[in-house]
């Protein structure tokens, strides 16, 4: 019998406060952390790997959105967990680094509530080989951070709505990086 999931509760400012089963945190629509990961590589101009989820996920099966996602667990570090959920998805183990956190709400039609503050978290790919886990990733993808963009902005139904918050945020970095 698999262990209940839990994540750690916080305030928009991240503070932690207490503890609540998974899917119970998403039907109350209760504040909690969460991350997401995106990979990257550099070919001249940054790439970054989309998958589309699975369709078994219980909120926004097949949409595409960021490398991988999840929550830690409590007592886990934000770092290691997104390294652990990089390796349970795509069979990746590299350096993460964080690069900024934001708060947002979607609500879904079966019910659920993301209500996170979600560390957006990023790796370069050079070498690493990517081997899918079909029970949480349907499919990948390597895509311009302009193009996703426009992708974005064109068919946002496709997408996970946390993922233009998570984009925003990498597009930021690169543009200080001079990319």
């Amino acid at each position: 019998m698999a262990a209940i999931e839990q994540v750690i509760l916080v305030d928009e400012f991240d503070r932690p406060q207490g503890t609540a089963e998974k899917l119970e945190a998403h039907r109350l629509g209760l504040c909690h952390r969460a991350f997401s990961v995106f990979l990257y590589r550099n070919n001249h101009t940054i790439e970054l790997l989309i998958q589309q989820r699975a369709k078994e996920k219980y909120h926004s099966p097949s949409l595409w959105t960021n490398t991988c996602c999840s929550h830690p667990r409590p007592e886990e570090n934000t770092l290691d967990a997104a390294k652990r959920r990089l390796f349970e998805e795509l069979g990746v183990k590299l350096p993460l680094h964080s690069i900024g956190k934001f708060h947002y709400i979607a609500h879904f039609d079966n019910g659920l509530t993301e209500n996170e503050v979600d560390h957006v978290v990023i790796g370069e790919l050079i070498d690493e080989k990517i081997e899918p886990n079909p029970d949480e990733v349907q499919d990948i993808h390597w895509i311009s951070i302009a193009d996703l963009q426009n992708e974005l902005a064109l068919h946002p139904e496709k997408f996970t709505p946390w993922l233009g918050g998570v984009l925003d945020r990498v597009a930021k970095y690169f543009q200080k990086k001079g990319f």
